[in-house]
């Protein structure tokens, strides 16, 4: 790979979403994308990151800051692997790193899964989200999504979930069918639903509680596997899952990049956990390198693009129920 000065390029761009989208304490009508773009010797690699909005000072005006503050390292010619000591897990992390990647694939004519050392990507399973609303609307969204084979439930904690699952089930008996809570959850509002995703196959519950109540797993007698995602940021917290949870959702915002995505891959597997790879919502630029993890996961959600009104070109395929990332998008050499 080439060494040298770097010319960093940072800049901000709003992507209007086609209908707005609800999870628990949260809803989006757009979102805002931060674009790093790295130039040498006439090679130019690109990054994207919307950063963390639960996560203090990982809003995008944090991470363009994060990342103006270290410019000057940067642009000296920085490593991708000093990158990692250089910066936390997060957005603007992840923005350099994903441009690192790019830019490597292009300096060495290598295609950044060749670079990873993974096979050949395929396309892959993905599920296609359905946001919280009424029972009625949400069975109409799953409808919708006619060539899905695999949805997951945005749910609240609200006494109005059960509903919601049992009529997206009805709409759609024939799908792998996952439930975010986004920490939503009490102990008591899980074990009382829990009959209910338990009848209508829910084979999926992601991140059922509050970051640092983790400890109401224990003793939950869930007979669904039970994925941390906000409880997962990154490397650092792969020690205290274990025991809790069965799935970690890796997601390259969180912790913050390719690099340590495809590290917390492989130590999740060495582990005995299953692994899924999930998304921030962004363009097919975020989902490139993802869906580089997805090559190594067991459940895919990578389904941000198609919430938005417009996406870049090149773009991934959503075909079947399946993504494919074609290697223009991103990481090509």
């Amino acid at each position: 790979m080439s060494s040298g000065p770097l010319t960093l390029t940072v800049s901000v761009e709003k992507y209007p979403l086609k209908e707005p989208f609800r999870i628990t304490d949260y809803t989006m009508e757009d979102t805002e994308l931060v674009i790093v773009t790295l130039e040498r010797n006439g090679h130019r690699g690109r990054g994207e990151a919307s950063g963390v909005y639960y996560r203090v000072g990982d809003d995008i005006p944090g991470v363009v800051r994060q990342i103006e503050a270290v410019r000057s390292r940067v642009e000296a010619g920085i490593t991708r692997q000093a990158l990692q000591e250089l910066l936390p897990t997060g957005g603007a992390r992840n923005a350099l790193d994903c441009a690192f990647w790019d830019l490597e694939a292009k300096e060495t004519g290598r295609a950044a899964w060749q670079i990873a050392e993974l096979d050949r990507p395929r396309a892959l399973l993905t599920t296609f989200t359905v946001g919280a609303n009424s029972p009625e609307k949400m069975a109409a969204d799953a409808r919708a999504y006619s060539h899905a084979k695999a949805i997951k439930l945005k749910l609240t904690g609200e006494p109005a979930d059960a509903d919601r699952v049992r009529a997206v089930r009805a709409a759609r008996p024939d799908v792998w069918l996952g439930v975010d809570a986004n920490q939503g959850f009490t102990r008591e509002s899980l074990e009382t639903l829990m009959p209910v995703l338990v009848d209508t196959r829910v084979q999926l519950i992601e991140q059922p509680f509050r970051v640092g109540q983790e400890a109401l797993l224990d003793g939950l007698q869930s007979p669904i596997p039970v994925a941390a995602d906000e409880s997962a940021q990154g490397l650092a917290d792969l020690p205290g899952l274990l025991g809790r949870f069965q799935v970690i959702n890796i997601k390259l915002d969180k912790c913050g990049g390719l690099t340590e995505g495809l590290s917390l891959a492989h130590a999740a597997r060495r582990r005995g956990l299953s692994v899924m790879v999930g998304n921030m919502v962004g363009t097919s630029l975020a989902m490139a390198p993802s869906y580089l993890v997805g090559q190594l996961c067991h459940v895919v959600d990578l389904d941000g693009p198609i919430f938005l009104r417009n996406d870049r070109v090149p773009s991934v395929r959503y075909e079947n129920g399946n993504i494919y990332c074609p290697d223009a998008v991103w990481g090509a050499p």
